[in-house]
């Protein structure tokens, strides 16, 4: 058995203050950090135990993990794991990344996110170069916003062309044709998040190969959909996993619709789904990997 996991545990709290972020410069109180960490040990206690299935991790916490040491000792210790394929986690990369140098490079992976106004470009250059020297495997990205498109092009610039930058389309915008030409110029995938993918009553691998966990084990088919269907801790989970449609009208984040059965995105990113890598990237994508920009509807987040 192959399974995919997003964890998330009860951590909102983060050290940036973007405007388009409702848990921008949260502070987490001293219980619910230890809290956090209780919990997270639990799961990667799990995660080492749970020898019989190939696993794959994506940490998707509210708030910034990797300035949590509990984080990073949990990616170090579970990429050394033969039985986890990846351990990956969402991050600022506002912590220092010399600590990757424990983890095997071979599962380590991270998905990381440039916020202009945030953090000086060339800093966030530096830890992607460190990165590159580690040969930690790992994506950038922005929020597709006009105020960002000076800084976007300047770090496609400035990346090494291995290095995948994706955009992800503005919470409630639209973008007229112009503008999403502009955004696909920096990311030829952008397409896919520019639109909500209907997806009510059509076939998903969450909640068959992919699941999402919460800090005290509930399991769901994934994030966007709130009912349980088992616990991590009790076992529930194995006798729960099966093909099922998915229940909402649409689905718009990323996290939600590379699992979209339909959309053939675990083809277009094999190999790199939880670090938001495409398959043989740079090459150039085209026939499935190409997204259908003829439809037009609201963007997606």
């Amino acid at each position: 058995m192959n399974l995919a996991i997003l964890y998330r545990g009860p951590l909102a709290s983060c050290n940036y203050d973007c405007p388009y972020c409702p848990f921008a410069k949260r502070h987490d109180p001293p219980e619910l950090l230890r809290a956090d960490r209780a919990a997270l040990e639990r799961f990667a206690g799990w995660v080492t135990a749970t020898t019989d299935v190939r696993l794959s991790v994506l940490f998707t916490p509210w708030g910034e993990g990797l300035t949590r040491r509990w984080y990073r000792d949990a990616m170090v210790s579970l990429s050394h794991l033969p039985h986890v394929e990846r351990v990956v986690i969402q991050t600022n990369l506002a912590a220092r990344v010399d600590w990757l140098a424990d983890a095997d490079p071979r599962a380590a992976a991270l998905w990381t996110t440039y916020h202009p106004g945030q953090v000086d470009r060339d800093r966030f250059l530096g830890r992607c170069a460190r990165l590159t020297e580690l040969g930690v495997r790992y994506s950038v990205g922005v929020v597709g916003l006009p105020e960002h498109l000076d800084e976007a092009r300047a770090l496609r610039a400035a990346l090494p062309a291995e290095v995948y930058l994706w955009v992800n389309a503005a919470e409630g915008r639209r973008y007229d044709a112009a503008e999403e030409a502009t955004w696909t110029e920096l990311d030829p995938l952008f397409g896919w998040s520019v639109r909500p993918h209907v997806s009510l009553d059509r076939p998903c691998h969450a909640g068959e190969t992919a699941i999402s966990v919460l800090g005290d084990g509930t399991v769901r088919r994934c994030h966007f959909v709130a009912e349980p269907i088992g616990n991590l801790y009790d076992g529930s989970w194995r006798s729960a996993l099966r093909p099922r449609p998915c229940v909402n009208a649409v689905c718009d984040c990323h996290i939600g619709y590379v699992h979209l059965k339909p959309l053939g995105l675990r083809d277009v990113f094999a190999g790199g789904v939880l670090e938001r890598i495409p398959a043989a990237w740079p090459a150039a994508h085209t026939g499935k990997g190409r997204p259908d920009t003829g439809r037009a509807a609201p963007s997606g987040g």
